[in-house]
């Protein structure tokens, strides 16, 4: 397909499944699409930071480094590779090696703040918000920071009512409104994924079966 990669934004509140997804697309369109996380353009945090980390506010838009996301999505535009940081959540910081993404025909760019930035809202062909009840969000994010990231639930449930939730309702929630599509209950929502891939695949011109 020639011309300029499709740009798609997927942005909702802390484990409410936009990864899962944009997954599920990227297995249906397969090498069509390449999927790019916010989360790899966190700042890693200072030497003075590290001994206050349970008083930074991840959730923050100044947590994330958006002027390197848009020369990433720039180049990914151009249909050029494109190198980005690698995030440890474990240490807070930037691994020193990085990671290479690979252009595409379509580019599924994801995160909670995925709409914050206008640069990136104007690159946007398509906005799909990702809406999930705040209480299976929370239980998600349990689960999640506890076996993959070694979080003790009480840290869990401070950062999320001391940062995250307050976050998502300032900066997170209010983004709803730049969106083109709002698809409830997540990657669960087989009949809105359903519905994008097919849309994708024709504009795309791939085979609907």
């Amino acid at each position: 397909m020639a011309g300029t990669p499709i740009f798609i934004g997927v942005c909702g509140g802390t484990a409410s499944g936009k990864t899962t997804l944009c997954n599920r697309i990227s297995e249906a369109l397969g090498a069509e699409c390449t999927v790019l996380g916010m989360d790899h353009f966190y700042k890693g945090l200072t030497e003075e930071e590290l001994p206050l980390v349970h008083e930074y506010n991840f959730d923050h838009p100044n947590s994330l480094d958006f002027d390197e996301m848009f020369i990433a999505i720039q180049k990914l535009l151009r249909r050029e590779d494109a190198d980005i940081p690698i995030y440890d959540f474990k240490t807070h910081s930037r691994k020193p090696e990085r990671q290479m993404i690979k252009h595409a025909n379509l580019i599924l760019f994801e995160g909670i703040l995925a709409f914050y930035d206008k640069r990136l809202r104007d690159l946007m062909k398509l906005k799909i918000f990702v809406q999930t009840d705040d209480d299976i969000r929370l239980c998600r994010r349990l689960l999640r920071d506890s076996t993959e990231r070694g979080r003790h639930p009480d840290g869990i449930l401070n950062q999320y009512f001391k940062f995250v939730k307050p976050s998502y309702d300032e900066y997170i929630r209010p983004t709803m409104k730049y969106a083109d599509i709002i698809v409830p209950h997540g990657a669960h929502n087989d009949v809105a994924i359903e519905f994008v891939v097919m849309n994708l695949k024709n504009y795309l011109g791939m085979p609907l079966n």
